[in-house]
This record gives structure tokens, sequence and C-alpha cells, in this order.
């Protein structure tokens, strides 16, 4: 059997973080649409930034993609993804081979302020959940239901699950205006 290139692997993004980051949602790996925009959660139907939004009580949505992210990291939320190379025929977090993952140990040590990491889907948690134990972080963990639109429960049902997001978060004012 031929091995694919090494242009065949797909790649995660930079870390959207600072020193003030007290939440860390992590992901499994940007999707085709994502990849192609160079943006996380880019696919139109994938509810991310609309849960996040409702989290923090801003139209995440409606705004520009560089200030969703300044917004994000004014309430102290960063994002990342657990898996930062595989082999992967389309979106599918099931069709993720040959994963090498994410130095998620090695980015939480720059990360003073942070209170909790949450897992945005199954994937994102089995793969993450494990690279913490073996990288010996104990942090509290939230497993959220996924925001991509393959997981097909209500909107509501996820929503009411990423509100518990908000106990991680100072909900007053955004540190700084964005």
């Amino acid at each position: 059997m031929p091995t694919s290139p090494a242009s065949d692997l797909k790649r995660n993004f930079p870390p959207v973080v600072d020193a003030n980051t007290r939440l860390l949602i992590l992901g499994s790996l940007p999707g085709e649409v994502s990849l192609a925009h160079r943006q996380y959660y880019a696919h139109p139907q994938n509810r991310f930034w609309h849960l996040v939004g409702e989290v923090i009580g801003e139209p995440l949505p409606a705004l520009p993609y560089e200030t969703r992210l300044d917004v994000l990291r004014a309430y102290g939320v960063g994002l990342w993804d657990v898996v930062a190379q595989a082999r992967r025929e389309g979106s599918l977090d099931s069709n993720i081979r040959l994963h090498t993952g994410s130095d998620l140990a090695g980015l939480i040590a720059t990360l003073p302020l942070l209170r909790a990491v949450a897992f945005n889907g199954g994937t994102a948690a089995r793969i993450g959940q494990r690279a913490l134990a073996q990288g010996n972080v104990s942090l509290p963990v939230v497993l959220l239901p996924s925001s991509s639109p393959a997981y097909t429960i209500p909107f509501a049902t996820k929503r009411d699950a990423w509100l518990a997001l908000r106990d991680w978060l100072d909900m007053g004012e955004p540190r700084q205006s964005v």
C-alpha cells in the first residue's frame, strides 16, 4: 500500500491564547472548509461561533473572523486542536488516521491563569484527555457536545451544555475593549 506524501497531511492552526487565557476550548482537527479558509470553525453550519457567543453574550457570528478571536481573548477564552497533524479524507473525525497529537501540556504550561480545559466533541475529548494524562496535567475538564453539523442533537441541547463554560470565566466586562 503506497503512503501519501507529507503534503497530504492536514495540520492544525496555531493556538489562539494569551497570558490571560482562563478557559481553553480544544477541538480535534480543522475540517476542509476551515483549512481552506485558514479559520477555526469556518464551515457555515458549524455552530461553534453561535455557541461560544451564547456563553460570553457576544454576537460572534456577525463579527469579522479576526475580531471574533480578539473577543475570545478578551473574555479569557483560548482555542486550539488536540491533533497537530493527521491524514484524513474529508472532514469527519472518524476519518482521522495516523495522527500526531498537539503539545497540550507544553501549551498549558504557558497559561498561568488557565482554570479549565473544554473538549468540543468526543474525538477531541478522547485524544485530549489521553494527552493531558500523559503530560501529567491536572485541570478540570468540561466535555461538550460537538458543535459540528455532523453531531445532530438540537442546538438548544448543545447550548445548555456549553453554557456550563460560564463557570470558568469571569463573566463581567471583557478585560479590554474590542
